[in-house]
């Protein structure tokens, strides 16, 4: 069964341009992203600890995506590069979640659904990375994680098809992810992950 869909617009060659250009800025946001991933996967069991048949693989996700955080830090580390002081609001996120609705199970299916397009949109732009890195080290690294959020970007889906009918949340999905286009394009071009 298909648990994802194609992302509506693909990253200009701009974005990935940014990255290239200024990459320790981007570790900086992608060590960033990944906290606020996990965290985010934790809030889903926060909130809804009656969903106990997605709690396992949500614990699961959330324990890799700080995996992900240790792993970019360690490479930050490195080249000598430090966290910001703050995490900083990402635009992207804050308008995608704009767009849920407000009702429990709305909301519920609104997020899962939204995590997944995060996801494919993360896959897309590590792919980028990956194919546009000279280090070795680095490639190899940014290959497992386009491989991983691809991944992720199907979990959230099948999380959502225990509780929805398949046509609600394809429909929904379908919604989310062109109003996710819309947001990347609006979006100025900066070396981050989104």
């Amino acid at each position: 069964m298909k648990v994802s869909i194609a992302l509506e617009c693909t990253s200009s060659p701009q974005w990935i341009a940014a990255v290239m250009d200024d990459f320790d800025a981007f570790l900086q946001d992608h060590a960033n992203c990944e906290r606020k991933a996990s965290a985010m996967a934790m809030s889903f069991v926060a909130k809804f600890p009656d969903r106990v048949e997605i709690i396992p693989e949500l614990i699961e996700t959330a324990i890799e995506e700080l995996e992900h955080f240790q792993s970019v830090y360690q490479i930050m580390m490195l080249r000598g590069v430090l966290l910001p002081a703050q995490m900083g609001k990402d635009e992207y996120v804050q308008q995608l979640v704009d767009h849920c609705r407000s009702g429990r199970e709305e909301r519920f299916l609104d997020r899962l659904l939204l995590a997944s397009v995060v996801e494919c949109r993360g896959a897309e732009r590590f792919k980028l990375v990956y194919e546009n890195l000279e280090n070795q080290e680095l490639k190899s690294f940014y290959k497992q994680l386009w491989v991983s959020e691809a991944k992720h970007g199907n979990i959230f889906v099948a999380m959502a098809l225990n509780y929805f009918d398949k046509k609600i949340v394809y429909n929904r999905l379908e919604e989310l992810n062109m109003a996710e286009a819309s947001v990347l394009q609006s979006l100025p071009v900066r070396p981050a992950l989104h």
